[in-house]
């Protein structure tokens, strides 16, 4: 089959986006031949050599930018980055139709940006059509909105205005509509793509860990009489929840462990001094931002990942956890709800932002005395990541669904 892949952010041996991008493009040739739409910056050089030392024959990638606005773009450039985006979604209908025409396409699949409430013009062609995973449709319970900042809760509501304007877009409408299966990270998610009128949802996280990362991390052994070890890895940005994992932390009262947390942002001093407040300053340990081969040693040193996100999609570092035999506590929201099992670690309801911290402490307080349970649960969170979260596994399901999707549209 020949597939049409749409990945504005694709660049090898990356997290997040970019990560999804390559590793979706290059598990799926294995099995079919696929052409790659994506931006022509930085990327594009980490792609090329990359293929330059590990060839991959069934792989093209077609680099295109804004014929007014060179690809100058930062991740992480907010405003800019999301009219870009969408500019860029309107030259690739453009694109793949030209290319369509020389090529012939079996299947288009929309891959990136992970976003539902922006359109993918490559819908409007005429092939069968996947859209997503498609995130971005959790929301911060508004009970947790009491802990923001002003400038927090501007945030929340700006994210929620634009998410409300792109549900309105009627090419959003039309690419849900037109979607032969849509792929939703969450409940949340899928609730507002069906909104929307996708005529197919289904909930299917975006992320996943390759081979090489799920080999690296697979060193478990079991648990000896070291401290306990509790770890936060992630931006310190208000809604990853950070304030609530050092409360429940103080709450647990567990005199010979550790908090370690990795990341830099903009709540890092707002944390320190709560640490500070909470009398466990000395337990505390804020490593700052490091390069991605220490962060996974600091994963592998410690005992328990602790990630009390409001409103994440995805959740990688959840997945990087149980990979390394790691048991999980997070929030029964998001992502990460979907990714921790009650064999693979702790979901804590989120009803307020008192009761989840007592979840959080109590959770502590069980894993941190029971050697014997973290070794199960972290068994069982690296088995579910080799079954369910390998990158590997999805590129296998993906061939299989555009085959499908093929068969079904020719038989009307």
């Amino acid at each position: 089959m020949k597939v049409l892949l749409s990945a504005y952010a694709c660049e090898p041996h990356k997290g997040s986006e970019r990560g999804v991008g390559w590793n979706v493009a290059s598990e799926v040739a294995k099995y079919h031949e696929v052409w790659v739409l994506t931006r022509s910056d930085q990327s594009k050089e980490a792609i090329e050599a990359e293929l330059a030392l590990n060839p991959i024959p069934n792989l093209h990638f077609v680099y295109f930018t804004l014929p007014f606005w060179q690809d100058s773009l930062r991740w992480g450039q907010s405003g800019a980055m999301q009219l870009h985006y969408y500019l860029w979604q309107i030259q690739a209908y453009f694109v793949g139709k030209k290319l369509h025409q020389e090529v012939g396409f079996d299947a288009i699949h929309h891959v990136t940006f992970v976003r539902y409430a922006s359109p993918s013009f490559l819908s409007f062609l005429p092939v069968p059509f996947v859209w997503g995973p498609v995130g971005g449709g959790e929301s911060a319970p508004l009970s947790f909105w009491q802990d923001f900042s002003w400038k927090n809760k501007l945030y929340e509501v700006a994210r929620w205005a634009w998410r409300s304007i792109g549900e309105l877009d009627p090419f959003t409408l039309l690419t849900a509509r037109r979607s032969a299966i849509a792929y939703a990270t969450t409940p949340d998610t899928a609730a507002r793509v069906h909104q929307l009128g996708a005529p197919n949802v289904q909930i299917c996280s975006e992320t996943a860990l390759s081979a090489r990362d799920i080999t690296q991390l697979d060193r478990s052994t079991p648990p000896d009489d070291t401290p306990i070890r509790f770890i936060g890895i992630a931006r310190l940005l208000h809604w990853k929840g950070f304030y609530l994992g050092l409360r429940a932390f103080a709450q647990a009262n567990l005199t010979d462990a550790e908090y370690w947390i990795l990341g830099e942002g903009p709540e890092l001093e707002r944390l320190k001094e709560l640490a500070i407040d909470l009398g466990i300053a000395n337990r505390v340990k804020f490593w700052g931002l490091l390069p991605r081969d220490e962060v996974l040693q600091k994963l592998l040193q410690a005992t328990i990942l602790v990630h009390p996100s409001l409103h994440d999609s995805g959740g990688w570092v959840c997945l990087e956890a149980m990979a390394a035999g790691k048991p999980v506590i997070c929030l029964d929201l998001g992502g990460p709800a979907a990714q921790v099992t009650s064999e693979t670690g702790v979901k804590i309801p989120a009803d307020n932002p008192e009761q989840a911290v007592q979840g959080l402490a109590k959770a502590m307080v069980r894993l941190a005395g029971d050697r014997d349970l973290l070794f199960k649960m972290g068994q069982s969170g690296q088995q579910r990541v080799q079954e369910c979260y390998s990158w590997e596994v999805k590129g296998k399901q993906l061939a299989q669904i555009y085959a499908e999707i093929v068969v079904s549209k020719t038989a009307k």
